[in-house]
């Protein structure tokens, strides 16, 4: 009789999938088996009916479930472990972790300390960054003789990685007699975490064997730091895809995202084109999140009508995809089409949030759209509910300053409800170069050596300023002042892409096996665009130099070397990409409008701010920028 009741509470619990099925199975059980003198022949069923709770596809009722473990008598470890999952698998981890605590008090009623329940509160003091209590259970682990358990120690890797302690996770590793893969790819996305690039790379060697997750961990590691090294991180994400392939593990959607982004970061437009030729000729389906990594690399790579053409053909668009969208069309100097991008996402009753206005803003200002800037800084908050950042007071200044607005920026700046953060002052000192206002220029260089004293750029940008002013004396000043605190100035380079294969150069670079081909092209260039009527504008340069020396200075420009190259190396009348680690000077922007014209050719140089498309001597910039 009593067979058939538990079999039959066990067939009910199978098909349980709701709270109020489980509150009348558990009425039955309460009503056949809890009078039973002998509660050891109800804890299968006591476990199963916790399990079976904490396990709903509902969200688990932790007062209802907290009552259950406490009606059994003498709960068994299998139950005692249930309850710390369920704790666990609410976001409640200092409540699993109490818990395991009073576990070892009921040591006395045969209830002992398991592999699961060190695996589960290691878990816990990973997630409460614990890492006192998470020591202190290590010495548990050599007391209860679980040191080689490979659970508990892969476990204890990911506790000592997520408290940051890297040091600990990896001689837990290495003490390890058989670490499996589990173990391995713990302690490396730990490291990728941290930024640990190296480390992790050393680890990824050092592993016997690798897979997907392997890879990915890797992948996305290289292709997202964005640091000074960002371009040799983004060409060894992409070396890491080849070796992948070679290995022949096969990628799926998080392995294409990675490396998209690597090919968005490098502006290698054509390998971007074979990755999505290889989506779909493996494929791979493009959901809604891969779709908006496709049309983000278009948009960096200078393609904005193949990011358009991506954009419409996805079905599904949430806030990032829309957002994306704006920012590409902002980026290249669509303003007007992002303020109609961003109407039709409303219409869609799509909501706005925060990054969706950085591209609203960015949008106006590379387009001069002052008054619409204010319209949509305004409706954040009067609108959407949404309160304005630090960076978009930062967008606001830079439209306004760019816009000849000089003292309604500062005055903005004045009234904003935050500290000025550097972003904010870096735009008033950019306005004041464009505006060539060397007053405030000062103002905005003091608060801005002082939130960032060792970073180049501030230097260089005050000091074209003062170069624009003819204050060489002042400029001299500066340079011994970076001097001596050794500020080293980031070199210009401008990279291009022929044959999927990525060309980087900088000024006056001879370094290129074409080297004497493209100093003769660009001769021959520059000979053609002073025929058409280009002359060099030598105010942009930052040197002291007499006028031929500025003119030899500006002629050898990393942008002009590398348009040199593309005219000899690609096919007449087809588009050249340039991109730029800087922002291009004026000569250059200017000698880029001849070169459209003279030659035929569309070319399309991203700085570090914005995209520029040249095309018939003119540029979508409108020389706004």
């Amino acid at each position: 009789m009593r067979k058939g009741i538990e079999q039959r509470i066990t067939s009910l619990l199978k098909d349980t999938i709701t709270p109020k099925q489980l509150t009348q199975v558990h009425a039955f059980y309460i009503k056949t088996c809890s009078s039973s003198h002998s509660h050891k022949h109800n804890r299968f069923l006591q476990a199963k009916l916790l399990a079976t709770l904490v396990s709903l596809p509902t969200s688990i009722d932790l007062h209802y479930a907290r009552s259950l473990f406490h009606s059994f008598p003498l709960p068994d470890t299998f139950i005692w472990n249930t309850m710390i999952r369920a704790y666990l698998y609410a976001h409640n981890p200092q409540q699993s972790l109490t818990l395991y605590f009073q576990m070892l008090l009921h040591h006395h009623h045969h209830v002992s300390v398991d592999s699961f329940s060190l695996s589960l509160v290691f878990q816990a003091c990973a997630r409460l960054l614990d890492w006192e209590n998470g020591t202190k259970i290590h010495t548990h682990v050599f007391k209860l003789g679980f040191s080689p358990d490979l659970f508990v120690q892969t476990a204890l890797i990911e506790m000592y990685a997520k408290c940051g302690h890297l040091d600990c996770a990896r001689k837990v590793l290495d003490s390890m007699e058989e670490p499996d893969l589990v173990s391995y790819n713990v302690l490396l996305v730990e490291y990728i975490r941290f930024g640990e690039i190296k480390m992790a790379h050393q680890l990824f060697n050092k592993m016997p064997h690798r897979d997907l997750v392997s890879w990915n961990t890797m992948i996305h590691g290289y292709a997202s730091l964005g640091d000074v090294e960002q371009r040799q991180q983004s060409n060894e994400a992409l070396k890491l895809f080849h070796e992948m392939q070679v290995a022949n593990v096969v990628p799926d959607r998080v392995t294409m995202s990675s490396v998209l982004s690597a090919c968005a970061s490098l502006g290698a437009l054509g390998m971007g084109k074979m990755i999505h030729e290889y989506i779909e000729r493996n494929g791979i389906g493009v959901d809604m999140k891969l779709g908006t990594s496709l049309l983000d690399t278009y948009a960096k790579c200078g393609d904005i009508d193949n990011a358009l053409r991506m954009f419409e053909q996805l079905n599904h668009k949430d806030v990032f995809t829309w957002s994306v969208m704006i920012m590409g069309l902002a980026n290249h100097g669509f303003g007007e089409q992002a303020l109609l991008c961003f109407s039709k996402m409303i219409t869609e009753g799509i909501k706005p949030n925060d990054v969706t206005f950085l591209g609203l803003l960015s949008a106006c200002s590379h387009s001069g759209l002052v008054d619409k800037g204010w319209v949509c800084f305004k409706s954040m908050s009067r609108v959407y509910g949404i309160s304005p950042k630090i960076q978009h007071y930062g967008c606001m200044v830079d439209i306004l300053g760019r816009a000849g607005l000089l003292e309604e920026a500062r005055e903005l700046i004045r009234t904003m409800p935050f500290e000025p953060d550097a972003i904010v002052w870096r735009a008033l000192l950019g306005a004041c170069k464009i505006h060539k206002n060397a007053d405030l220029a000062q103002e905005a260089t003091l608060n801005l050596l002082e939130l960032e004293p060792h970073v180049d750029g501030n230097y260089v940008l005050l000091s074209n300023i003062y170069s624009q002013a003819k204050k060489w004396d002042r400029v001299v000043m500066l340079r011994r002042s970076m001097k001596c605190s050794n500020i080293q100035k980031v070199p210009g380079s401008s990279s291009i892409e022929v044959d999927n294969a990525v060309y980087e150069f900088v000024s006056g670079d001879k370094s290129h096996p074409k080297s004497l081909e493209i100093y003769e092209m660009l001769e021959e260039v520059l000979d053609r665009i002073q025929c058409a009527g280009y002359k060099p504008l030598t105010t942009s340069t930052v040197q002291d130099f007499d006028e031929q020396e500025k003119q030899n200075a500006l002629s050898t420009h990393s942008e002009k070397l590398a348009i040199a190259y593309g005219l000899l190396t690609t096919a007449p009348g087809s588009p050249i990409r340039i991109f730029k680690n800087l922002r291009v000077c004026e000569d250059c922007h200017l000698s880029i409008k001849f070169i459209s014209k003279v030659y035929k050719r569309k070319i399309i140089v991203r700085d570090r701010n914005r995209f520029h498309h040249f095309d018939g001597g003119s540029c979508s910039c409108r020389d706004y920028w």
